[in-house]
This record gives structure tokens, sequence and C-alpha cells, in this order.
């Protein structure tokens, strides 16, 4: 028993020194805490010289009180160039028994005047030092992304205080003598409440933006609204500049439910929405493009080696809901994955989602009945033949009632095309028996035919406007090569670019064309017949040349149906590249070798598939000859033999 109470008195003795020693400590601390503080400023001046070649200049730094520092004022100027940064007066608190554990919180913030800036000119910019790449260490770590984004998550909203008044703080860029300034005539949170006034300065642009709501950087919380402050739209500056991207909406918010880990998995819970989005760029449609309302409910998951927005996340566009899946994972190479499932969902309510400018000649289309859609895509960088793609949509007695500004049904009667050049309208091709040049698909060399079908869609008469066999190995190319190396184009999907769109390379074309492809093969709006036929008679074959018909006359002084093989084949392998067909011929005006090498290749390749017999490739060791107008063409033509080389062998894939 006596022992018993010799050790409590024992543990008592110690803490009483533990915390003397504790209080002795602090007290020294609080003592030196001024010398401390100017050490730690020196050696932050000494680092920013050494390492990023600024001058650091920071006026009195004083503590007051326990835990508040100040300083009448401080600037980071690199050298030779604009100052990076200048403030006047700040003042911040932190919580001192966190800085005990080693862990620095910002408790609040007080900044009077200053600017941060970013100026770019011919001989560089005043940030260029901060962007230099240090050399790797030869020493590979494994990384957890799940306790890096949980460490980085918390260091970052540790130094967000949760009370702080800014006033009279600016940001500033010039980018070439082009100017942008966000003026922060406030900036205050306080009690959880962020209250901002912050004014747009962009050449002739002037805006009043407000940032508001609810944050709570220790729990990890927050709904913000971003919207102008007189309810107009809201521009995002610079981005036309730099990007000749348009950008405008009308307010945004971003809702942050949960932020921490779980299970040793770091996770991500809110939605973000955008009211009004305006979009503008040359790369994705030829007009604004424009969302009334967006809305994704996120919830990512980051674990020891992935990363993933989880299949419970939702996107919404107007009445349209589908379920978004990305996964990337770095575990023996590089997996990328996409899902993408549309439940049941009425046609209408798809269409009436699609947004104005993107999908332009949707615009006024009606349909009828429902559908539902799921994409699969899977990708490894050490299998690349093992990439998974599955586009899957099932109807339920979907029907079009009413096409929209592209009539699919003009392909069944006769009309007028008219191809578009770098913007410019070609002359009028009449398609339809009124044209005397115009050639029905049974006048139309069988040989041509399957020359056509076997090196731009062997499969055209059995699917149903796309392969997804092509598209995997096109995907797959692509991304080995990191470039756009190959295409997956059907016929079907050349006839719809040809006759109800333009040539222009932009995101809308693609994404209009794909679905008007669906459309017309799948509602069953023209024969594979009457498809092919039109395709022969409006596509490109040589400058100024459209149609089989036209070709015909202009290559060999001929009919369609008079064609030889070997002329079928010349004529199937230049519709890639019309317009360059003289430079598949050499001096002696017959095919180089690469041209004649694909000659070969199709010529087996229909042998093989038994479309041909052997009695069908007498005389093709004839020369080829060039009789008709496009033969002044090739006589008159420089050859610049860069640009011969240029149509390669290995270009030319089925």
């Amino acid at each position: 028993m006596k022992r018993l109470n010799f050790s409590r008195k024992k543990i008592k003795t110690i803490g009483y020194w533990v915390l003397g020693l504790l209080v002795v400590g602090i007290g020294m601390g609080f003592a030196f805490r001024q010398s401390i503080l100017e050490q730690i400023i020196a050696k932050a001046v000494v680092k920013m010289k050494s390492e990023y070649q600024c001058e650091l200049v920071v006026k009195n730094p004083h503590f007051e009180g326990l835990e508040h520092i100040a300083i009448d004022g401080m600037s980071l100027t690199p050298h030779q160039a604009d100052t990076l940064v200048q403030m006047g007066p700040v003042r911040t608190g932190f919580n001192f028994w966190k800085l005990l554990t080693g862990t620095l919180q910002i408790t609040d913030l007080e900044i009077n005047g200053g600017y941060m800036q970013w100026v770019k000119t011919k001989n560089g910019s005043n940030f260029d030092a901060f962007l230099q790449k240090k050399e790797k260490e030869d020493t590979v770590t494994t990384v957890d992304y799940a306790e890096l984004a949980n460490r980085l998550t918390a260091r970052f909203l540790n130094l967000i205080p949760t009370q702080m008044n800014i006033k009279g703080f600016a940001l500033k860029i010039n980018d070439l003598g082009h100017k942008v300034q966000l003026d922060f005539t406030q900036f205050m949170l306080q009690q959880q409440q962020l209250t901002t006034a912050i004014r747009l300065t962009e050449g002739e642009i002037h805006q009043q933006w407000q940032l508001s709501g609810f944050a709570d950087p220790r729990n990890r919380k927050a709904d913000l609204i971003f919207k102008n402050k007189k309810n107009d739209t809201l521009i995002l500056p610079y981005l036309q500049h730099k990007f000749n991207l348009k950008t405008a909406f009308q307010s945004a918010r971003f809702h942050l439910d949960n932020m921490g880990m779980d299970s040793g998995d770091f996770h991500t819970d809110g939605f973000a929405s955008i009211q009004q989005l305006v979009l503008n760029h040359p790369k994705i449609a030829s007009k604004d493009v424009e969302i009334a309302q967006a809305r994704v409910d996120f919830h990512w998951i980051i674990g020891e080696r992935s990363i993933a927005l989880d299949s419970s996340s939702l996107l919404t566009l107007g009445k349209l809901e589908c379920r978004p899946y990305l996964f990337y994972e770095k575990e023996d190479g590089k997996t990328y994955a996409l899902k993408l499932q549309i439940p049941k969902t009425k046609a209408q309510d798809f269409i009436d989602a699609l947004p104005k400018g993107l999908f332009s000649h949707f615009e006024g289309m009606t349909a009828t009945g429902n559908f539902k859609y799921q994409l699969d895509f899977s990708y490894h960088d050490k299998n690349p033949n093992a990439l998974v793609f599955e586009s899957k949509l099932q109807p339920e007695k979907l029907q079009i009632t009413h096409y929209g500004a592209a009539d699919l049904g003009k392909i069944n009667s006769e009309f007028v095309y008219r191809a578009i050049e770098k913007g410019i309208p070609q002359r009028p091709i009449l398609i339809g028996n009124s044209n005397p040049l115009y050639t029905p698909l049974t006048e139309i060399s069988p040989f041509l035919q399957k020359c056509v079908l076997t090196s731009e869609d062997p499969s055209f008469m059995r699917h149903r406007g796309f392969i997804n066999e092509a598209f995997k190995q096109s995907i797959a190319k692509n991304i080995r090569t990191k470039k756009f190396a190959r295409g997956a184009s059907t016929i079907s999907m050349q006839l719809v670019k040809n006759v109800f769109l333009t040539r222009e390379k932009t995101l809308s074309r693609k994404l209009e064309e794909i679905l008007l492809v669906y459309i017309l093969e799948n509602q069953r709006i023209a024969t594979k017949e009457r498809m092919l036929e039109v395709y022969f008679n409006i596509i490109e074959w040589g400058p100024d040349v459209y149609g089989i018909g036209e070709a015909a006359q202009y290559y060999f002084q001929k009919k369609p149906s008079e064609l030889t093989f070997k002329e079928c084949l010349f004529l199937a392998t230049i519709i890639p590249k019309p317009k360059g067909f003289m430079y598949r011929f050499d001096g002696t005006q017959q095919p180089k070798t690469f041209a004649q090498q694909q000659f070969d290749f199709l010529t087996r390749l229909m042998l093989r598939r038994q479309l041909i017999t052997p009695n069908d490739t007498l005389g093709y060791g004839q020369p080829l000859k060039i009789t008709g107008p496009a033969r002044e063409r090739l006589q008159s033509k420089i050859r610049d033999t860069v640009v011969l080389d240029s149509l390669r062998l290995d270009e030319f894939e089925f």
C-alpha cells in the first residue's frame, strides 16, 4: 500500500517538473520570440535571394500579444523585374497551442492595401524564377495519394483564417501590354460568413463581382455563390486574350459537404452548379455555346494509388441526368477508365438538354419514346491492345417526329449540294437525275464499289453507322502516338458530314455527326444502297471535282460504268486526299512506288476476301493512263519531293 502511495507521489512530482519545464520553455520562447521571428524572416530573405533571385523586404515585424504578428509592410521584387508582391500593414493571428505541436494554423488576417502582379514582357516575366523546374532526385519513392491529399488539404485549410478582413488589395496581370485588374475593395470572413466586393477591369470591361456564402475551413465545409453584383452576366477575364476563349455565366455555386479520410481513402463530397453558361472558341463551335443550367454532384475518392470520381456522382443538364465515372490508377503502369450511364430517359428531354450552339442542327427537332445509354472505356498503357470501348444505346419506341435544321429526309430526294472550303461555299452540285453527270449505283463499275468499300468501310452494308473495333484501334493508336494519328470514320459518317454538316474541325461538328449518323442509320431513313449512291455522287475526287460522274471524265474521259479495275484502284486510293492526286505520280506520269504498293495491297486483300477473281485482274500490269483534263494539271505541276513523300504506305490502314 505504501508502495502505491509512493508511486502516485512520484508521478505527481514528475508531472510538476514537466509542467515547470514547459512553463519555463514557453516563458523563454515568449522572452526571445522577437529574436526568433527576426531569424525566421532573415532565413526567408536569404532563401528568396539565393534560390529565386528575389529581394524580400519585411518592415518592422513584431508581436502583438501572445498570438499575433504584425508588419508595417512587405515587398517581394525579382532582380531586374517588376515587383511581384507589395503589401501595406498586415496583422495575422495564429493558434499558439497548435504551433507547439508543429502545426501552423492561422486564426485571423488583416491586410490594408497592396497588390500582387504578374508582368510579362518580351524579355520574360517577373515570376520566371518560381517556374524553374528543380532537378529530380534519383531515388524513387512511392506516394500514397490519399495521405498526400489529406496532408496538403490540411495544410492549405489551416492557412485560411476563420476571421479575415482584406481591404484595398489588387491582383494584376500585364501580359505584353494587355492588362487585367481585380480590386478587392472588401473581402471579409466573419462568423463563417464570407462577404466580398470585387471590381474587375479589363480594357473596356468593368464589372462588380460578389463571392458570398458560408465558409468553415476548420470543419472543411462551404457553400459559396459567385455572381455579378448587378445580377448580370459575369465575364471571366484574360481567357479570351490568352486562349481565344470567351467565357461568361450568370452565377455559379460550390457546395462542400465533407472532406477527409475514411477507411484509408480520402473522400470529397459536394456539388457545383452554374447558370446561363456561355462558351465561344473556334475549336468548340462556330457560334456561342449556351448551357442554361448544369450541376454535378460529386464524390471523389482518392486511394493509395488511385483517383476516382465515383459512379454515385450525378451530372444534370436540364431534365437529363447521367452518372459519370472516372478512374486513374498508377500501379504497374497507368490505368485510365471512363464510364457514362444515362438511365431510362425521354428522347425529347435529351434533345431539349443539348447545349444551344453545340448542336445547331438539332434545334427544333422533336421525338417520342425513351432510351438508355451506357459507355465503357478503359486503357492500360502496359497493355494497349486490351483497350475496352463499348457504346450501347437501347431505344424504346424511339421515333423522330420532326427534324431540326438537318432535314435527314432530303437524302431520299433530289437536292443541291454545296461544299464549304475554308468557310466559302463552292459551286452548287445537283444530286439527282436532273444532273446529266449524276450516276445511279447500278451504273457505277462494281470494281469501283468494291475498291472503295474495301479501302473506306468494308462492313458498310452490315453496320449501323459505327464500328466499335475501329474506334478501339483508333483510340489506342492516338493514345500511343499522343496525337490524332488515326480516325475511325465510316462511309455513313462521311456522308452525313458532306450532306448535312460542314467541314469545320470543331467539337460541335463531330458530336453532331455522331448523333445524326445514329438517327440516319437506326431510324432507317434511307437504304444502304441509296446512301452509297449519294456518297459516290457527292464526295470530292479532285480539285473542284465532285461525284463519280465528274471524276471518271476528269481522269479518264469515261463513264463510271466503263472504268477498268486499275482505274478503280486509283480512284479509291485518292479519296483521303483527292486534291493531291498529282503527288502520287513520278516524272514519267506513272504511280510512284508507294502508290503502286497500295494498289497491290488492295488487290491482294480483295482476292483474299473473294470480292474479285484472278480473271478480274487481267490487264493489271498495264500502265495507268490519265487521259482526261487531269493530265494537264499533272504535266504542269512542279514536283516538290518533300511533299511527295508525305503520303506513306504506313498511313494507309484498314
